[in-house]
């Protein structure tokens, strides 16, 4: 390959991979539970995406991407042979999304970020079944069937595991606030 087909093929795998890396990113930080393995995974996922890159024949870049990431953080898991992830950071602090604007009291402010904190704090609690499923549906905003696809189950496991998780975080989610169902 000459060094104009190299950037070429650089070029393409930025245009076409890089729009998806706050997705693949945020599967990553619930699958690891730890930011800087997050980071780590996405970083292995997206060498092994580029070392791949020519294999590549399916309309859905992200998709393809998450399964990889998937591969990773399994392997990781393995690799450790111990328990599958480190505690989350619950004190890490929240910033609000760029696109989002300012709220307009403090009351309301911490109030949301509460709210955010222990969505998240529920969300790392689900067994990692149901977590990812719940990253991949409601984060990513996947279909079942590319859930399925990433997950390499059948639409039916991914739609029961999604109706699972979602009653297993409204009970969690109940119990944590004190209400009544």
């Amino acid at each position: 390959m000459s060094a104009d087909d190299d950037s070429e093929r650089a070029r393409r795998f930025r245009d076409a991979a890089l729009p998806h890396l706050d997705d693949v990113y945020t599967l990553a930080r619930y699958l690891m539970r730890d930011q800087a393995d997050a980071e780590d995974a996405v970083q292995e996922c997206y060498l092994r995406a580029l070392r791949h890159f020519d294999s590549y024949r399916g309309p859905a870049m992200r998709p393809w991407l998450l399964a990889i990431l998937r591969n990773v953080c399994k392997s990781e898991f393995t690799r450790r042979s111990e328990r599958p992830a480190a505690e989350c950071n619950d004190n890490a602090p929240v910033e609000p999304p760029a696109w989002q604007e300012a709220q307009p009291s403090a009351e309301a402010e911490l109030l949301r970020r509460h709210d955010a904190a222990a969505i998240r704090r529920l969300v790392a609690a689900l067994p990692p079944q149901f977590r990812e499923a719940v990253v991949l549906r409601d984060i990513n905003d996947l279909s079942y069937r590319q859930i399925a696809e990433v997950a390499g189950l059948p639409v039916g496991t991914v739609m029961s595991r999604l109706a699972r998780a979602r009653a297993m975080l409204r009970a969690a989610w109940i119990a944590e606030q004190g209400l009544k169902s």
